[in-house]
């Protein structure tokens, strides 16, 4: 997983203000990363009206996001030994097939339990394909005032 250790360290760039963020962007669709698998599905969450994938750069951050699950008092037989089952995909996967897929606003959420490391992938044009990006759908033919 060198390629998600490359985009936990973009990340931290970013955050310190420095790098250009379509290089991180890049960075998300060239790495593996890790996403939980809950009844068969990848664990997403809803939050400002977005269905957030949440995905990790490594074992470590996904086990810190299972400890502060457990600690919320969530999935509690996970934390307690049991285990996450989780997905190895490619960024670019996530974003151009899976956000798509999903039907709503989507994007991707990267080690959410890392207050210091987190980063959001907003459904956005330059991030998302254009035919499921917010801003591109507020630009489109019926914002110009067009009948759909």
């Amino acid at each position: 997983m060198g390629g998600a250790t490359v985009l936990a360290e973009r990340i931290a760039e970013r955050r310190a203000g420095l790098g250009d963020p379509r290089d991180l962007v890049g960075e998300l669709r060239r790495a593996l990363v890790l996403v939980p698998v809950d009844s068969g599905g990848l664990w997403t969450a809803e939050f400002g009206g977005v269905r957030w994938i949440c995905a990790f750069t490594d074992e470590a951050a996904l086990a810190r996001f299972a400890r502060a699950r457990g600690a919320a008092g969530g999935d509690a037989g996970r934390e307690a030994g049991e285990g996450w089952e989780f997905a190895e995909l490619r960024g670019a996967r996530l974003l151009d097939e899976i956000v798509p897929a999903l039907g709503v606003p989507a994007g991707v959420a990267v080690d959410i339990a890392d207050p210091d490391g987190a980063m959001a992938f907003p459904p956005v044009r330059g991030i998302v394909p254009d035919d499921v990006a917010i801003d591109a759908q507020a630009d489109g033919p019926a914002a110009e005032g067009s009948v759909r």
